[in-house]
């Protein structure tokens, strides 16, 4: 009896096929589109929004509530926007355009969180120190390790002693005191980082697998992350995570960048951004 073998040629094809199946991108035109507010924060680092007297939402951190929730009203910003461009806040230079809107967009499968932005960059930067790239964007995502990170997202990485902070020390990072934050990031010269926030500002050896590819047509820019569900911060169905967007326009770098509050993403459950499954 004949043995009904199929081709290796054919079964590369096959393989190659149903590999590129997996790995597809999703369909975005299927995924609806949430606007996330960035603002350039100044010299805000979490030490000042823990301070007496100078933020009226230390005492309700204290109490478990979320920087988002005094600051974010049906979508929007509810912040003193002129006061975080001022020499109070901004000592050096601030960016013309205090904030912005960042359109986001997010889908899963079995393995991979996918997250879609789209943003048209503002000129006027109040720094131009990354001579190498017009743009980049970053997403971060605290482990339930992280000291109020579903309060404060990326806030828990950003310190009064941190480089680019009036004072500080040129050499020291972004940091969080306990856990970690998963890391992403893209640059306009093409490259990304999977990396990671512990004691330091780790640009390499994430532990999500993130990758990102973008492109820009006129002013505007899309940027598309993948980032396994493993991670520092364990993404899985059913579950709602915390996540932080910043955006470094026009040539910015350190702390010149339009951050977010602290965001949630619901893959198959409730959440600022609702991943659509694929």
């Amino acid at each position: 009896m004949k043995k009904n073998l199929v081709p290796m040629t054919l079964l590369g094809a096959l393989l190659a096929a149903g590999m590129s199946s997996a790995l597809a991108a999703p369909d975005w035109s299927k995924v609806p589109t949430t606007n996330v507010h960035v603002f350039h924060p100044g010299v805000t680092p979490l030490e000042w929004i823990q301070g007496k007297g100078e933020h009226s939402g230390a005492t309700g951190l204290k109490k478990g509530e979320t920087c988002a929730g005094c600051h974010v009203e049906n979508g929007k910003l509810s912040l003193d926007v002129k006061r975080l461009q001022s020499k109070e806040l901004e000592p050096k230079s601030a960016p013309k355009v205090g904030t912005y809107p960042v359109g986001v967009q997010a889908a899963y499968d079995a393995s991979n969180l996918y997250i879609r932005l789209t943003f048209k960059a503002p000129s006027g930067s109040g720094d131009k120190s990354d001579k190498e790239n017009e743009v980049k964007a970053t997403i971060m995502f605290p482990n339930d390790k992280v000291e109020m990170g579903e309060q404060i997202g990326c806030w828990a990485t950003c310190h009064e002693d941190v480089r680019t902070m009036p004072g500080a020390n040129d050499k020291k990072t972004k940091y969080v005191k306990a856990g970690a934050m998963d890391l992403m990031q893209w640059r306009s010269s093409g490259k990304s980082s999977d990396g990671s926030v512990t004691d330091k500002r780790n640009m390499e050896g994430g532990k999500a697998g993130a990758t990102a590819e973008g492109s820009k047509s006129g002013d505007a820019y899309t940027v598309t992350f993948t980032r396994k569900l493993a991670g520092n911060a364990v993404l899985a169905a059913g579950k709602t995570v915390t996540f932080g967007v910043a955006i470094h326009a026009d040539h910015a770098g350190g702390r010149f960048h339009h951050v977010s509050f602290n965001q949630t993403i619901g893959l198959g459950a409730d959440g600022d951004i609702k991943a659509v499954k694929q």
